[in-house]
């Protein structure tokens, strides 16, 4: 038992007491024991009273009141409470203003939504590109302000997507790129960033290629014809230049298949239309690029074998696909040893369509796979040029891929070959009854 409680029983004992002496003296000796409790009690009920009066009157700074006893013990244990509760506050406060300082500096907009994407909170980057206001727009849903069907269709799609690129609310000449993080219980964090100044330079890269590459195949063309027309000729000059020519129509080649690349991946780039889808017949496309294939391997004699379902068809862009597929597959023979094995199938499971290439070759480091769709990247740089590749076709691979919903994977062990897989979503029921009988 604490000293407080100690002392408080000795209180009470002392008035019990008392008032017996008292009343024994005087013949009332209940009366007196009943008139004890009824002062002990309502010493109890006008401290209890205080201490309500002053939780109802705490936002006017009312005192805690002092007193003895047990009583004296409560306030002061509340009156230290109370100090740490405002050391804690003054401490959330400054926290609160050190992050609403950092926020406001922030030049990406940031904004809290609750659990039906209402505004709870917002910076003054969001005021700047999404025309936010604080706060008169809190507790109103985002989509109120942001009314982007592809904004919406992000939001609804419990984010997919990792990110989405929208016109600004405010200007439409800004691109913002937005990602939703949720946390907390049923919380979400949107973050918008101005990308206007990458899309610009990335368009004028794209249209720099575009142009540089037109702008070449004129005198390309040119050059090409005059070398094969002196090396038509049967004089004894063309006899003895045999060999440059030879090798300037080899490199023209080169450059012209190089720019018919870079034409076709800008191509890619910049239209982002997904235009008019055809039924493919993928297994007869297959069977014309497995044939020119076998052609190029020519002395190499690789083994290339077709597993093809010729029932499954694919909705999409004939060229682009063929593209594609023979990008893989003409890759497979250049980096294939000769009388290698180099398999390519078409196939469907319960995850959906499959294109897949798989070869015996020499294999890819496992740190060089992220970076095969990058333009130009090559693993060997002096072999990749001596066996005639111009460092795009993954990256034009990558972007066919995209534009028909399908992925990409790529399986490597060094020294024991390589498998490429394409993976195209499923088509419904109704989309494949189209495709038939189309």
């Amino acid at each position: 038992m604490s000293h407080t409680w100690l002392q408080e029983f000795w209180y009470f004992t002392g008035l019990i007491a008392g008032m017996f002496l008292v009343g024994w003296w005087m013949g009332q000796t209940t009366v007196f024991l009943f008139l004890a409790l009824w002062l002990y009690l309502s010493w109890h009920l006008y401290n209890l009273y205080r201490l309500e009066r002053w939780f109802r009157l705490r936002k006017k700074k009312v005192n805690l009141p002092d007193t003895l006893g047990i009583w004296g013990e409560v306030f002061y244990h509340f009156y230290r409470l109370q100090q740490r509760n405002r050391k804690h506050k003054r401490k959330i406060s400054a926290i609160l203003k050190r992050f609403q300082s950092s926020t406001a500096a922030m030049p990406d907009a940031a904004v809290v939504l609750g659990k039906h994407y209402e505004i709870e909170w917002l910076n003054k980057s969001a005021q700047k590109l999404l025309g936010l206001q604080s706060p008169q727009d809190r507790g109103k849903p985002i989509t109120n302000f942001i009314r982007s069907p592809v904004f919406v269709q992000y939001l609804n799609n419990s984010h997919e997507k990792n990110t989405v690129t929208i016109a600004s609310p405010t200007n439409h000449n800004l691109l913002l790129k937005i990602h939703v993080v949720p946390y907390a219980s049923n919380q979400h964090l949107l973050l918008a960033h101005d990308t206007t100044q990458l899309h610009r330079l990335e368009q004028i890269r794209r249209d720099f290629i575009a142009n540089v590459s037109h702008e070449l195949r004129t005198p390309l063309t040119v050059l090409a014809g005059f070398i094969e027309t002196l090396r038509d000729g049967e004089d004894e000059c063309t006899q003895q230049w045999e060999r440059p020519l030879l090798l300037m129509a080899q490199q023209s080649a080169r450059m012209r298949n190089l720019i018919e690349d870079l034409l076709l991946l800008s191509r890619l780039e910049s239209d982002t239309t997904v235009g008019s889808s055809v039924p493919v017949r993928v297994a007869e496309m297959l069977h014309t690029i497995c044939e020119e294939a076998r052609i190029l391997s020519g002395e190499q004699m690789h083994r290339i074998t077709l597993l093809a379902d010729e029932t499954l068809v694919l909705a999409g862009r004939r060229e682009e696909l063929r593209s594609a597929f023979s990008n893989l597959i003409f890759n497979a023979v250049r980096y294939t040893p000769a009388q290698g094995d180099i398999t390519v199938r078409w196939y469907q499971d319960d995850k959906g369509l499959h294109f897949e290439v798989s070869d015996t070759g020499e294999g890819i480091a496992p740190e060089h796979l992220p970076r095969l769709t990058e333009r130009f990247y090559r693993v060997d740089v002096g072999r990749s040029r001596q066996q005639g590749g111009t460092g795009l076709g993954l990256a034009i691979v990558k972007h066919v891929l995209l534009r028909h919903q399908g992925q990409l994977h790529i399986d490597s062990t060094l020294g024991h070959g390589s498998t490429f897989c394409c993976d195209f979503p499923a088509p419904s029921d109704n989309e494949t009854d189209d495709l038939n009988t189309k």
